[in-house]
């Protein structure tokens, strides 16, 4: 394991004498595939030495400033609006930021991610980036292509997902009403029981054909 591993011990600022250069570092994959689940693993891991963070998200599953995985971990989060500026959330961080987890960036805003690179750059802060690559459509979220751009580190998490048919699952799916759509907004929640849209990871071949399978996802 790297240096640079967010899962390796890494020191507050000024307590080892060394320096390394801060890291934006973006972890993507489909749904299911333990985005949220490992950056609540690195958040303890660098809070645990010492190193002062804060976990970001936006449009969270649980509806509310928070990061939860769907196999029950959960952590308080501050909650990402259209207007945030990541710039004036570090001025008026006390003592100073050493990483930020950002959950769900495939929300942020493309002014957004520069200003995560901006950290990194100007600031010396870590940046841990968790999102999805495409949308239910299997394009590019704007959010998603500037970090493929600007991150010094881009790892597709090996968590394996499959389709119901069996392979690895590849793209995230839309459904309504147990119908597979293809238009519609870019961003629709949806990860309740009441709610009619529903998304399901498929393989490349089903995606493409609108099989979704005989029985339906489950929530």
């Amino acid at each position: 394991m790297s240096d640079l591993s967010a899962l390796s011990s890494v020191p507050p600022a000024g307590v080892s004498g060394l320096h390394r250069d801060a890291v934006l570092k973006f972890f993507y994959g489909p749904m299911d595939c333990g985005k949220s689940t490992l950056a609540l693993q690195i958040n303890y891991n660098h809070r645990r030495q010492g190193r002062h963070g804060l976990v970001m998200t936006k449009h969270d599953r649980s509806g509310g400033p928070r990061v939860t995985s769907r196999i029950g971990l959960g952590d308080e989060a501050v909650e990402v609006h259209d207007g945030f500026d990541f710039g004036s959330l570090v001025r008026r961080t006390a003592p100073r930021l050493d990483y930020l987890i950002c959950d769900e960036v495939q929300f942020y805003s493309v002014a957004q991610i520069e200003q995560l690179a901006d950290l990194v750059d100007d600031c010396d802060v870590d940046v841990y980036a968790f999102g999805l690559a495409s949308d239910f459509r299997s394009e590019l979220f704007p959010a998603t292509r500037r970090l493929f751009e600007l991150a010094d580190e881009v790892c597709r998490l090996q968590v394996e997902v499959l389709c119901w048919c069996g392979r690895p699952g590849q793209l995230n799916a839309r459904t309504v009403g147990g119908e597979l759509v293809r238009a519609g907004e870019q961003v629709v929640i949806a990860d309740t029981d009441q709610a009619p849209v529903r998304y399901q990871v498929l393989c490349r071949r089903h995606y493409r054909s609108g099989d979704l399978g005989k029985s339906a996802p489950v929530p």
